[in-house]
């Protein structure tokens, strides 16, 4: 049995992508978790079976349980086919591109916003075709749009450059 637990608790075992990756995502979750727990409630709330934390708090549960059955079945880099080299160049690319779309939300507003960000990050994955470029952000954001603004009546956003004229 000692053999077991030596091979079983090695560097490479404990220290793998899928278990580091899993508690980053527990802590994450937990940290979720606490928020969740200071959402103000109405009064009278306490009696309904949805509040506003029900959902929140479904997901905290439903994360730390991935993360518990990631955490258990996760393999050594080596068995699971994990990646071993990181393109940094594209991670920074898509930092930068999160950033400017938090900044152009505020500018342009949510469709131009977020066309500009799908395409761009399509781009930045590789795709080079404009009919996919185009057809796959543009039309999905103005239907997602649509769905938002008219189907469930939630406000969205202009954009600073259409209320200034």
């Amino acid at each position: 049995m000692s053999n077991f637990t030596s091979k079983l608790f090695t560097k490479e075992n404990l220290l793998s992508r899928d278990r580091v990756g899993a508690m980053i995502f527990m802590i994450l979750c937990l940290c979720y978790g606490y928020q969740t727990s200071l959402i103000p409630m109405f009064p009278g709330d306490e009696y309904e079976p949805f509040t506003a934390r029900t959902l929140p708090s479904i997901l905290t549960v439903v994360g730390i349980v991935l993360s518990v059955i990631l955490l258990i079945t996760g393999q050594p880099n080596v068995k699971s086919g994990a990646v071993t080299d990181f393109n940094w160049k594209l991670l920074i690319g898509f930092l930068v591109l999160m950033a400017a779309y938090g900044l152009g939300l505020t500018y342009l507003g949510f469709v131009l916003a977020t066309g500009f960000f799908l395409m761009i990050g399509f781009y930045l994955l590789g795709e080079r075709r404009k009919s996919i470029l185009f057809g796959a952000s543009f039309p999905f954001v103005i239907a997602f749009y649509l769905m938002l603004t008219q189907g469930l009546d939630i406000y969205l956003e202009p954009g600073l450059i259409f209320t200034l004229w």
